[in-house]
């Protein structure tokens, strides 16, 4: 199953998504968020609609959650393209839900960033609670589907921070969708590929990271309860400009803003038969080199040159010290 959430006569709403005569097509409304029924999504409510083509439909990010986990530097090849040492734990971070993005649209480079990368990524989206499972229990039954995401990441603030809440918190820099799906199985094999302007720039594979979804999976949740429509990014994708494109096919259509920035195209396809989907998921976002967000770099509050604060946010800005 498939599914997707859009703007349908003024709101967003959750679309089932169906191929059509081989074009994929929102083919009824579901009509309650699908991570609220614990992950069984065949009892989902739905009513019929006039089918939308998928690609024609004004998109939003399919999920709505409360926390965002990622994990870096999960390829040994990813690692030693950035010069760092090979994690002896998973090494997770958190990007705030208000760095989501929807498909097709434009991620702001702020200008206080000379240098903004892509990092593909394979997101699970989170079907229930999750926290400090049993040693036996099947992860699997703790998710609802996969979603791409574009990890975007200011690289020039990652490294002069030391952390990486500011370099991947800003607006805009968590492009996910366009649809959450059941119909794939990352433990037998799931290639991922970012394209920019149509050149490959990022490859990996499920099967190559070094620490398993399990061991990922568990290790969130000793912390923290994953809670439903949470989205855990635990495939990190590496660059492969100089590894050759032959080995994996690609099929995502393009977006060109027609303002000359780069047009980041995130695709996952299944390997584990040697063949792709034939509904390929992806998520699309362009990087528009000339559209900035406005803060400015001397404001007095950092954090307002990240992301937005919404009614009810904390913002903890001071902190005691030893006596």
């Amino acid at each position: 199953m498939k599914y997707c959430r859009f703007q349908f006569h003024g709101q967003a709403n959750y679309g089932l998504v169906e191929a059509v005569a081989g074009t994929d097509k929102i083919t009824r409304l579901l009509l309650s968020p699908p991570e609220d029924v614990g992950g069984d999504m065949e009892d989902l409510a739905s009513k019929r609609m006039d089918p939308i083509v998928l690609a024609e439909a004004t998109l939003l990010a399919p999920v709505r959650p409360s926390k965002i986990v990622c994990v870096g530097r999960n390829y040994r090849e990813h690692a030693a393209e950035l010069g760092h040492d090979i994690p002896q734990e998973p090494l997770i971070f958190l990007k705030p839900p208000s760095s989501l993005l929807g498909a097709g649209e434009n991620i702001r480079r702020p200008k206080i960033s000379q240098r903004v990368d892509h990092e593909g990524e394979l997101g699970a989206v989170i079907a229930r609670p999750c926290h400090k499972p049993g040693a036996e229990e099947d992860l699997r039954t703790y998710i609802l589907g996969y979603t791409c995401v574009n990890d975007v990441t200011a690289r020039d603030l990652q490294d002069k921070d030391g952390q990486w809440t500011r370099a991947k918190g800003f607006d805009t820099f968590c492009p996910a969708g366009p649809v959450v799906s059941d119909e794939i199985d990352p433990w037998a094999g799931i290639a991922l590929q970012t394209r920019v302007n149509d050149e490959v720039r990022q490859e990996g594979n499920t099967q190559d990271f070094i620490f398993s979804l399990d061991t990922i999976i568990r290790h969130i949740a000793e912390l923290m309860t994953l809670l439903p429509g949470d989205i855990a990014n635990f495939v990190q994708s590496f660059d492969n400009r100089n590894a050759g494109t032959g080995k994996t096919l690609i099929a995502s259509g393009s977006v060109n803003d027609g303002n000359g920035g780069n047009n980041y195209v995130v695709t996952f396809v299944s390997t584990a038969a040697g063949s792709i989907l034939p509904r390929p998921l992806s998520v699309s976002a362009v990087s528009d080199n000339k559209t900035y967000d406005g803060a400015s770099s001397s404001t007095a509050m950092p954090i307002i040159t990240s992301g937005t604060l919404v009614a009810g946010d904390t913002a903890n800005f001071s902190q005691s010290f030893d006596t």
